[in-house]
């Protein structure tokens, strides 16, 4: 299943049972609950769910070890808003860019300021996310499709305009707050590519390098 990063609505969280390393989540929800069905995908907070269970105003779904352990869910509590957008549909329209649901880890709110008519975030994350950041290049916070407006060592900047803030839990962020990020997969893949140069011979059978990246603007 693919996300676009377009929120849909905003949820709240009505329980959370938790194990010994997992959680039962229960969202109260309308319009992702639209067509959906058990079995079926929704992004919490960009965190792709599977639904175990569903009633008319709201979805239950596993969360499990290795995503408590990588996402901000692990904080979540009875009343927390949440960010939801259910898969998208083979027909349906690309608003933002690929989001796959998986997260890579969590960022902390570093700044919040008004940037003209935008409001402008500025998020500190791990060495491991930021090397796959780029200005202008897109990344996923909180499941929200975001373009980076800037990268330094240790922290990005996005600039959202008001409309996005004001439909997504982005409104309810303030400094120090734990987000989820997902980082643009296409660089990923770039970088898995790259490091095979050699076949199993030591022939070389890659043909794309950096030097070839470089030279064609990437």
């Amino acid at each position: 299943m693919m996300f676009t990063g377009i929120v849909e609505e905003i949820g709240r969280v009505e329980t959370i049972r938790r194990g010994a390393r997992s959680a039962i989540l229960t969202v109260k929800a309308n319009k992702v609950l639209e067509g959906t069905h058990v079995g079926d995908s929704i992004a919490v907070n960009g965190v792709c769910l599977t639904v175990t269970s569903l009633k008319d105003d709201c979805f239950t779904a596993d969360v499990m070890h290795e995503t408590l352990d990588r996402s901000s869910l692990s904080t979540a509590v009875r009343n927390s808003p949440v960010n939801l957008e259910r898969a998208m549909a083979a027909d349906g329209r690309f608003g933002g860019h690929i989001v796959s649901g998986h997260v890579d880890g969590t960022g902390l709110i570093a700044g919040i300021e008004r940037d003209d008519t935008a409001i402008r975030f500025t998020v500190k994350a791990a060495p491991k996310i930021m090397k796959y950041l780029v200005e202008k290049g897109s990344v996923a916070i909180d499941g929200i499709s975001l373009t980076v407006a800037e990268v330094r060592e240790e922290d990005f900047s996005i600039s959202a305009i008001p409309h996005t803030v004001d439909q997504t839990i982005l409104k309810y962020r303030d400094r120090g707050d734990k987000v989820n990020l997902e980082v643009d997969i296409i660089g990923k893949y770039v970088e898995r590519l790259l490091s095979f140069d050699h076949d199993s011979s030591g022939k070389k059978d890659n043909d794309i390098t950096r030097e070839f990246l470089t030279r064609c603007g990437f």
